[in-house]
């Protein structure tokens, strides 16, 4: 039974966990995965920047129960400004100097309609909330799966307050492309 190309529905997701044709261990293909980060200033211009190193690995078992790991280097954001990319990496905000990932542990992944909920913890800042990600799920053969997700994340809940003068929203979205293949 191998995985259709293309856009993983949740009946064929369920049966793939369940028949363990999914299972092996997986590892994040970095040159085609990115996490990027949008938030707005003044409620109205948006800063983009993307992550440039991001790493990650996960397990499917032969029942099915999914496990992984998304690092993200907090030193690597890049919003093509150097001056506000240094101010990211201040204690005002990731605090690289002391907390040098942002990592995303999963613990499970349930096939929901079109999409997948993956659950459970990000840590940013030494701070780890719980999480459920709804993502689109995808695959080429039995060999490769892509996730698609996008999330907003309010960045009060893990220490992130530096705002000055009220100008900068408290709500940041992560657009994920996670591109898994079998090791």
């Amino acid at each position: 039974m191998n995985a259709p190309s293309g856009q993983l529905a949740a009946p064929a997701l369920q049966a793939l966990l369940q028949h363990g044709v999914l299972a092996g261990d997986w590892t994040l293909d970095p040159g085609r995965s990115s996490v990027r980060l949008k938030a707005k200033v003044m409620g109205l211009i948006p800063v983009n920047g993307v992550f440039r190193e991001v790493t990650g690995s996960g397990a499917v078992r032969p029942d099915g129960a999914v496990s992984g790991t998304l690092t993200v280097a907090a030193a690597s954001v890049d919003t093509h400004n150097a001056r506000r990319d240094k101010h990211l990496r201040s204690a005002d905000f990731f605090d690289t100097a002391h907390h040098r990932d942002i990592t995303f542990t999963a613990d499970g992944l349930r096939p929901s309609g079109h999409s997948v909920t993956v659950t459970g913890a990000l840590t940013v800042r030494g701070q780890t909330r719980p999480l459920s990600v709804e993502a689109a799920a995808a695959g080429r053969g039995d060999k490769e799966v892509t996730l698609e997700a996008s999330l907003r994340i309010n960045r009060a809940g893990f220490g992130l307050t530096w705002n000055s003068l009220g100008l900068t929203s408290m709500l940041s979205i992560l657009s994920i492309h996670a591109t898994f293949t079998r090791r």
